[in-house]
């Protein structure tokens, strides 16, 4: 399907509006996966025209993204990585992890952004940050689009390293989410030492149950089960 490649135009806004000079673009992957960190991308780019056929990582062929995550980490101005852990995620719940893993990336950087655009409609960032949120910033803002490959890449290629340990989970193909491969797994295996032990996904498996952890209320629950994906099983 034909779509419209990323622009400045954001990052234009910002400079125009607030005077900031060094803007990141940051994006994560991993939020709603069962197993595997969340990881964060947080790319400084400029406002130098991008290699071919950026745009949002989930709307790119594999093959042809990784290629671009080759590219784009030789062609932006400096990127960083950051990564909260499933045990983080369980003891912090997702937001916070994000946040966690916001800041780990943004303090790996080698220039301190002035600025930020975040992508999505809520800012888990917040103070000290500057931050712009877009929705579909990943398809509409070149920063972002950036940090979205390299952060897709680089987790879909930690969690394919679990392949020998872990054969029968398929995380090589689907880097942790809940695929029919996975959830076969789950129910006989129980879960891996990569997995989120607070998540709802447990609630379905009774042979397994007990080894869900509670971290937080049951209200703050209900109001994060909504980025777990594949609850049925």
């Amino acid at each position: 399907m034909p779509y419209e490649p990323p622009t400045h135009t954001v990052e234009r806004s910002i400079r125009a509006t607030t005077g900031a000079k060094i803007i990141a673009g940051v994006d994560e992957v991993g939020r709603g996966a069962w197993a595997g960190p969340v990881t964060v991308c947080a790319a400084v780019t400029g406002l130098r025209r991008p290699p071919e056929g950026l745009t949002d990582s989930k709307l790119i062929a594999p093959k042809r993204r990784t290629e671009l995550a080759v590219l784009l980490e030789k062609w932006v101005t400096a990127h960083a990585l950051g990564h909260a852990s499933p045990e983080e995620i369980d003891e912090l719940g997702m937001t916070a992890a994000l946040r966690l893993a916001a800041v780990r990336a943004l303090d790996a950087l080698p220039i301190r952004p002035d600025a930020v655009i975040l992508d999505g409609k809520h800012d888990y960032l917040g103070s000290p940050w500057q931050v712009r949120t877009v929705i579909k910033g990943d398809q509409s803002c070149v920063a972002v689009a950036a940090a979205s490959v390299i952060a897709k890449v680089h987790r879909d290629a930690m969690m394919a390293e679990l392949r020998g340990e872990f054969a029968d989970f398929g995380f090589d193909d689907n880097a942790g989410y809940p695929s029919p491969v996975h959830k076969a797994a789950l129910r006989v295996l129980g879960p891996t030492p990569y997995h989120r032990l607070s998540w709802a996904y447990l609630d379905a498996l009774p042979q397994w149950r007990h080894l869900k952890k509670v971290r937080i209320s049951a209200e703050a629950a209900a109001l994060e089960s909504g980025g777990q994906l594949g609850f049925e099983f």
